[in-house]
């Protein structure tokens, strides 16, 4: 299993519309930067992503599964762009801010700090790890640690 950060601003796409799209899920559609689609078509199913208010809130607030492969984006019928579809797994017990990640030394070097800008990230192992139990979720099971 891999791990990723997908950013949207909660104006646009919030944590709440994405749980309500329930097991069906929600197309990731609308990235249009060719690093952040070649890590969607890098993903498989079952690998778990960070969701992340952008602009507003600025904080990790639940996990995301894809739930189907890339395929073409139906936002546009330009080929070059295609998306996951990505399904709510659980709410973060605590969100996760951009502040306390840029704190932790053992983050300094995640995609969130030092690609900022990129829409979908890839995380290490060790960095979900850490971005959960500072979420006091534990990052196995996705429940509240504890």
């Amino acid at each position: 299993m891999q791990y990723w950060l997908f950013k949207s601003e909660p104006d646009a796409w919030s944590w709440g519309q994405q749980v309500a799209k329930g097991d069906e899920g929600e197309p990731w559609s609308g990235v249009r930067n060719y690093t952040a689609r070649n890590h969607m078509r890098a993903m498989k199913l079952g690998d778990r992503a960070f969701f992340y208010h952008s602009n507003e809130g600025l904080a990790v607030v639940g996990v995301v599964e894809v739930c189907a492969l890339s395929a073409p984006d139906p936002a546009t019928d330009d080929l070059r762009w295609d998306c996951v579809t990505v399904k709510a797994l659980a709410p973060m017990p605590k969100p996760v801010t951009l502040k306390d990640v840029k704190a932790n030394p053992k983050l300094a070097a995640m995609s969130l700090v030092a690609s900022f800008r990129l829409s979908v990230q890839p995380v290490l192992p060790a960095e979900w790890k850490e971005v959960c139990k500072m979420g006091g979720m534990d990052w196995k099971t996705l429940k509240p640690a504890g």
